[in-house]
């Protein structure tokens, strides 16, 4: 930690204030030689000290700033120096150089219980946090105190370390710590750190010893985590998840982080492209950046550069939300939507590049300026018109264009828009309007054409709703109607790929927040999977024939060809696995799968198909502690699918099932990591068993291995 043989230059113009002065006395208790410097003297004191540390609670006047500060700060961190920013000092970011996107909630806090940090367990062996055995630290329980924080947006180069805990509540979104790799390293703590507030003692002390650390982590020892910006560190913050036996293996996963919508999907030159909402500085939902991925085989994901970032002064400031990717005769082209205060529209990019990691936004964004007028479209408490999510496709010589909404006292809808060139948008009006039974708000509205009839899939908060029919004079006709996968899964999009449709959706988390905060990560894919119409014109949904390239090997099981009511249980088990199997019910009221499965069976997940035509996961005791959703997900069988022909796949949390060909739900659980077997039997009667094969998987989305990666925040050589 910094000692007597540190030199600490405080910064502080004219007389300091009492916070000021009581963070002097704290630094003097420290036995630490102190040199007081002025913002305008800090090229002066290169040879003076190892860090600087400003500490400032009234606001940031300009004239304390001259033309030169940022260069002499910039001079100071070249010459190895550290700088730490503490309270309002942390909002001079962009001021003096360090970050273009400063904190965008600078002001005073009323604190009235403990509050404190969220550290980001990916940095828990950060030196600033040796001294703690927890991620929450409060270090403030009383008082008016000044503080600065990212709420909105997130900073362009500096790297998150910690979030805002507030009595027992996690407040992800209120991001306080932040580091940047420049020279000695800087930090910024907008947390409640004033010294001049009474605190209870443990409260105290946990305050004393965070900045302590702080100082100790910048104290000329280099090595701050900046942004991970590029692959080999995306991919390297991988490997601090290595061991946990919640997260998926084959299912696509973010680096670390949040995980929702996947967006922009494209084959271009042989790769696929995935792109997903992405958000940089932590698992939560918020400042939504473009994630990015390339496969050659669907199966084996390769992280890549951050694709889309909001930019300060565009249409996309607060967040680059879900779209889609064109290739416009040889131009690969997406359309998102742009977060602007409470207004959201539609925004363009081009890329230039055959690997797509470079993307030009167009200087004309949005595209389209405002929603129609001519409905009464829905304005809720986040947005002044839901107005967003972009499907597109081109018919001839004309480009079209479905965005979600809402009509206010009527439901979603998807608008129509037509176009010649991607950049200049006629409206067409709604294609389909729903009523209260289907959503207020329709969000990722996509269109397929799957041959005799079109799908239209809506998400709307709760179900993805599809719809069979044909477009008729600019509206949809609909002759059928469905919910394309009942369990945990939103949001889908899909690839055209030669004669067949790719679809991805987000698998959402159902454990709680502070768990999705103590795990570092959030969100999963699914698996691919192929939409196309029967031969009955209904829809069916099986796994890319790829998936089967997953399987390693078979696994011994032997399970009677005639089940009754004594348990089964197999000697295959594991959490990667593939479990195809086909059971007939012959006088039995039920079939069960037990999966996850604990030695002493207190906890399991059972999978049922019962003969009233439902395929049943009970999750009411998936997880002995209590972790994730114990609801029961129901999906409809229909009778003349017997026998069952089930597909199985289990992933870490995730229990994705595909039912004759035709049907998919998809759950997630949070079972311990011992928990791995699997049983079967039949309920009150017996089940015939034609077909059991239990396959262990490739674990295939994992760390790069055999080069050097390089580690959260440094620079790849």
């Amino acid at each position: 930690m910094i000692g007597r043989e540190t030199r600490v230059g405080f910064v502080c113009d004219g007389a300091p204030s009492d916070e000021q002065r009581a963070a002097l006395s704290w630094l003097e208790a420290r036995s630490v030689e102190i040199v007081r410097v002025s913002p305008a003297e800090v090229g002066e004191v290169t040879d003076e000290c190892d860090v600087l540390w400003w500490h400032r609670d009234a606001p940031i006047e300009e004239s304390l700033l001259s033309e030169g500060t940022g260069d002499a700060f910039d001079a100071f961190l070249a010459d190895g120096g550290g700088l730490l920013l503490t309270l309002r000092a942390m909002a001079v970011v962009d001021d003096i150089g360090i970050d273009p996107v400063a904190p965008d909630a600078v002001g005073t806090e009323s604190v009235t219980e403990p509050t404190g940090v969220l550290w980001r367990t990916l940095y828990d062996d950060h030196p600033a946090v040796t001294a703690f055995d927890s991620v929450r630290i409060p270090t403030c329980d009383r008082g008016a105190v000044p503080t600065a924080h990212y709420e909105r947006a997130v900073p362009s180069n500096g790297e998150v370390l910690a979030s805002t805990v507030r009595g027992d509540r996690d407040v992800p979104n209120e991001m306080t710590v932040v580091s940047w790799d420049r020279g000695g390293g800087v930090m910024g703590v907008g947390a409640p750190v004033a010294f001049d507030e009474p605190a209870a003692e443990p409260i105290a002390d946990a305050r004393s010893e965070l900045v302590a650390g702080c100082l100790s982590a910048v104290d000329g020892g280099g090595d701050q985590p900046g942004r991970p910006k590029t692959a080999d560190e995306l991919t390297a913050m991988r490997e601090a998840f290595a061991d946990d036996p919640g997260r998926p293996r084959y299912h696509f996963t973010p680096p670390a982080n949040w995980l929702n919508d996947p967006n922009g999907l494209i084959r271009l030159d042989g790769r696929y492209h995935l792109f997903y909402q992405y958000n940089p500085a932590g698992p939560f939902h918020n400042a939504i950046h473009w994630g990015h991925a390339v496969s050659d085989d669907l199966l084996h994901w390769t992280d890549e550069p951050i694709a889309l970032s909001p930019s300060p002064d565009g249409p996309d400031r607060d967040g680059c939300w879900s779209g889609c990717a064109v290739d416009d005769d040889g131009t690969p082209t997406i359309l998102y939507t742009g977060g602007d205060g409470r207004w959201q529209l539609p925004c363009l990019a081009t890329s230039g590049e055959p690997d797509l990691r470079e993307w030009n936004k167009d200087p004309g964004n949005p595209v389209i300026e405002e929603p129609p007028s001519d409905l009464d479209l829905l304005s809720t408490e986040d947005w002044e018109i839901e107005f967003r999510d972009h499907a597109v496709w081109r018919d001839g010589e004309t480009w079209y264009q479905l965005i979600g909404s809402g009509i206010s006292d009527r439901g979603g809808t998807a608008l129509l828009y037509a176009s010649s060139d991607l950049r200049e948008w006629e409206y067409e009006g709604p294609l389909l309007t729903g009523d209260d039974g289907h959503g207020a708000v329709w969000e990722c509205p996509e269109l397929l054409d799957l041959g005799e009839r079109s799908l239209l899939h809506v998400s709307n908060y709760e179900d993805v709703v599809y719809f069979l029919g044909e477009i008729d004079d600019g509206e949809f006709d609909v002759a059928h109607r469905g919910v394309l996968d009942p369990g945990d899964f939103y949001a889908p999009q899909s690839l055209r790929d030669g004669d067949r449709y790719l679809t991805w959706g987000w698998l959402p988390e159902t454990r709680e927040t502070s768990a999705q905060w103590d795990a570092g990560w959030s969100g999963a894919l699914s698996l691919p999977r192929v939409l196309s119409l029967g031969d009955d014109g209904r829809l069916r949904q099986r796994p890319a024939a790829e998936v089967d390239r997953l399987r390693q090997r078979r696994l011994s099981t032997a399970v009677p060809d005639v089940l009754d009511e004594r348990r089964h249980a197999l000697d295959a088990d594991g959490r990667t696995l593939e479990v195809d199997l086909e059971v007939s019910l012959a006088d039995a009221s039920a079939f069960e799968l037990s999966v996850f499965e604990s030695t002493d069976r207190d906890e399991r997940t059972a999978i049922r198909y019962t003969r009233e035509g439902e395929l049943i996961v009970d999750r009411s005791e998936s997880s002995r502690d209590g972790v994730g959703a114990a609801d029961t997900q129901r999906l409809s069988v229909p009778p003349y699918d017997e026998p069952l022909s089930l597909r199985a796949f289990l992933d870490g949390s995730v229990i994705e099932l595909f039912a004759n060909g035709r049907h998919c739900l998809t759950s997630r659980v949070y079972p311990a990591e011992n928990s791995t077997g699997l049983s079967v039997n039949a309920e009150d009667g017996r089940a015939t068993v034609a077909e059991f094969d239990v396959w262990e998987l490739e674990s295939a989305i994992t760390p790069v291995t055999g080069s050097p990666a390089a580690a959260p925040g440094t620079e790849s050589q």
